[in-house]
């Protein structure tokens, strides 16, 4: 597999960029770039760990990914925010690129040759989500902007229709789930808050924040059980492991392309065909109705239904030849490599004075995401983020990261996140972890 892979694999040249730099040196706490080259920490250089083999999935995926193979102010780039977005292999450029440049034009509406071909495009890009996520039926996939409008998709044409007042929601009662001292979401009390009031319950599959993983069938067994329906967030799973929604059995499921190695601006929801049968249309205007009357109109099947207007066709083929890169590797693979990745980083980072890590270590649940969302003490996460990112290249994230309520269950406002992908190397974290203890040392020292 691993021949096959590097057979199929691409060189690109460094790609070098010019930017301004701010920092902690300038007279409003920003640094100006002459006075970050006169404070500049020391260069960061790999510590003498474990040693990585040269064929691992990182070291032969990342000459697809040209962005990865540039340089900031003498330091390589490490990119560790692939949380937020992940980046793009080149197949998936070049297809955007063959799609604008050859074959641009509207969907289902034509019957010339490139209305022809864009729609044949768009169509298989359908089929290969559907297949990627083993759904029943690519009818069962419904292109979106995003995971977000696909969640508010649900919620306005599912929800509207079926919660009530005195139903667990509209106009009556959001329930909320805790933590176990793990720190992960504790589904005993989710269980012992179903009831026959339940109509829908909503979760993540893998934490964006945590690291944790939900046993989604589980979950969907008890829900069905009260009959309740089961929305799962599938946006930090969907990219790094096999996902099959038969198996999981949940009714809807969400996910987005941009962090898939996909373009954004599309993503798509899946759910049981005769649920979106059974649901009003989200939006309205063109692709989504069947007869127009000055007083009444008809509606299209799914998916059509709900994808009205002209969709990001350009994207979800591009989608699609995302989907191609990741089968073509293996998600089985990228799934092994990555539980390799995650637990290396969170032993690394554990390893690092004052460093606090939330969620559950990968020796208590088994399986923990390539992520770690931590906190420094008495240094700020965003301080940290910048200090690596102007002084080493290292990119990582910092904030609440969608999740606030999570945030101020933790007793934190904020924290630092670094989150992995098949691209990224055992090396890269070692350059991680050596230029974060220079920056905590950096930091602290100014007090």
């Amino acid at each position: 597999m691993a021949a096959a892979t590097a057979a199929a694999l691409l060189y690109f040249p460094s790609s070098l960029r010019n930017r301004d730099y701010r920092g902690p040196h300038s007279t409003n706490g920003l640094a100006t770039p002459s006075s970050r080259r006169r404070h500049c920490l020391a260069a960061v250089a790999a510590p003498s760990r474990e040693a990585e083999p040269s064929s691992s999935l990182g070291h032969l995926t990342r000459a697809d990914f040209p962005i990865l193979h540039q340089e900031f102010d003498g330091n390589k780039l490490i990119y560790f925010d692939n949380g937020a977005t992940s980046q793009k292999p080149s197949s998936v450029m070049k297809t955007l690129d063959e799609y604008y440049r050859s074959y641009n034009s509207n969907v289902h509406r034509g019957i010339h040759a490139l209305s022809a071909k864009a729609t044949d495009a768009y169509e298989r890009a359908r089929t290969k989500v559907a297949n990627f996520v083993n759904a029943a039926d690519s009818r069962e996939i419904i292109f979106t902007r995003n995971a977000t409008e696909a969640i508010n998709l649900v919620a306005y044409s599912w929800g509207l229709s079926n919660l009530n007042q005195g139903d667990e929601k509209t106009g009556a009662t959001l329930k909320y789930v805790g933590l176990t001292k793990e720190e992960v979401p504790d589904i005993d009390q989710l269980k012992g808050l179903l009831s026959n009031k339940t109509k829908i319950v909503v979760v993540h599959h893998v934490s964006n924040v945590l690291g944790s993983m939900l046993p989604i069938e589980e979950i969907v067994t008890w829900s069905n059980k009260v009959g309740a329906k089961v929305l799962v967030d599938a946006c930090q799973s969907v990219p790094h492991m096999t996902v099959d929604v038969q198996k999981l059995g949940a009714d809807f499921l969400v996910a987005s392309s941009h962090k898939m190695c996909g373009p954004t601006g599309v993503g798509f929801l899946h759910s049981k065909f005769d649920i979106l049968s059974s649901m009003e249309p989200f939006l309205g205007g063109g692709e989504m109705i069947a007869d127009v009357f000055q007083d009444k109109s008809t509606y299209a099947e799914p998916p059509s239904r709900f994808e009205a207007g002209t969709p990001a066709i350009g994207e979800a083929i591009g989608l699609g030849a995302a989907i191609d890169y990741l089968s073509h590797i293996g998600m089985e693979q990228i799934h092994e490599y990555e539980k390799e990745l995650a637990t290396y980083l969170y032993e690394s980072l554990i390893s690092v004075p004052n460093v606090r890590i939330y969620g559950p270590s990968p020796s208590q649940t088994g399986h923990r995401a390539p992520l770690c969302s931590f906190n420094v003490e008495n240094v700020h996460p965003t301080d940290i983020a910048e200090i690596l990112d102007l002084q080493h290249g290292v990119a990582i994230r910092s904030g609440h990261h969608c999740a606030q309520i999570l945030h101020r269950t933790l007793g934190i406002n904020a924290s630092a996140r670094a989150s992995l992908h098949f691209y990224n190397t055992k090396e890269e974290v070692d350059v991680f972890i050596h230029a974060l203890k220079d920056t905590i040392d950096f930091l602290t020292s100014q007090h």
